[in-house]
């Protein structure tokens, strides 16, 4: 369930609807933008129109979309944060060592928000990019995170965002989720076996700072069938370890 804020600014929440909407829709007329929101065409025109003005969308004939402007906030939060500009190196070796797709996801509000993707010579193409948030659970980067949450801090998250299924492998359980993190925990790694993606498996580390606090994780992403026995349980374990040990000897020294 989600978070209600004391004393909100009703405007503020509309203009976001207004914003997610043209997301959803991929760009829309004012028509369709009201029929999807369910809200009067002359609040939306309004709306559009003033968002246009500060040149955080954009129209072409009769369609809005979202304009670029919304990139110069995005790369500034991100440049924001610590482990960014560690990780992307270490990944960009990563990834050309293991010809996959690698990740560095953080945790923000309860969601994950992957920060930088890259990808090797074999890597798959999936859908979701930088800037995408994903519920935690679901995700080998996400478990990662949450094995060093404390537990409070989980129930506060699965509080808010639930345990949603997104194929018939996610674990959908509170305590079959608690078990799974104490695992991750104690191996030092998580796996993503299709509970996120059909078909797409997943090896992850968390990011530590010297006091124990979480910073991020990185991930090593690729298809079930290249994915598979000692390659999944052992051998890339232990290179995102090694990556995640040097981010962590990066962070602590820099």
């Amino acid at each position: 369930m989600a978070q209600t804020a004391r004393n909100t600014v009703k405007s503020v929440e509309r203009t976001f609807r207004i914003i997610g909407g043209l997301q959803e829709l991929g760009g829309a007329g004012v028509t369709e933008l009201s029929t999807h929101l369910d809200l009067p065409k002359s609040t939306v025109h309004n709306y559009l129109s003033t968002l246009e003005q500060e040149a955080y969308v954009v129209k072409a004939d009769d369609e809005y979309r979202i304009g670029l402007r919304f990139l110069e906030h995005g790369a500034y939060a991100r440049n924001q944060s610590q482990i960014f500009e560690i990780a992307r190196p270490e990944l960009d070796r990563l990834a050309n060592e293991t010809g996959e797709l690698c990740n560095l996801l953080v945790e923000e509000h309860g969601k994950g928000t992957y920060l930088y993707r890259t990808r090797g010579e074999n890597a798959v193409r999936v859908k979701e990019h930088v800037g995408n948030r994903v519920c935690l659970h679901s995700t080998a980067l996400g478990k990662a995170i949450l094995a060093h949450c404390s537990e409070e801090r989980v129930d506060e998250i699965i509080d808010r965002h639930g345990l949603p299924e997104t194929t018939d492998r996610t674990v959908t359980d509170r305590d079959e989720l608690f078990d799974t993190l104490a695992e991750i925990r104690e191996r030092g790694v998580a796996f993503d076996d299709e509970e996120r993606l059909s078909g797409l498996r997943c090896v992850a580390a968390p990011v530590l700072s010297n006091d124990d606090r979480v910073l991020g994780a990185i991930s090593v992403s690729g298809p079930s069938h290249r994915f598979e026995d000692d390659r999944f349980r052992e051998a890339l374990p232990k290179r995102v370890l090694e990556t995640a040990n040097v981010l962590e000897l990066n962070v602590t020294y820099s």
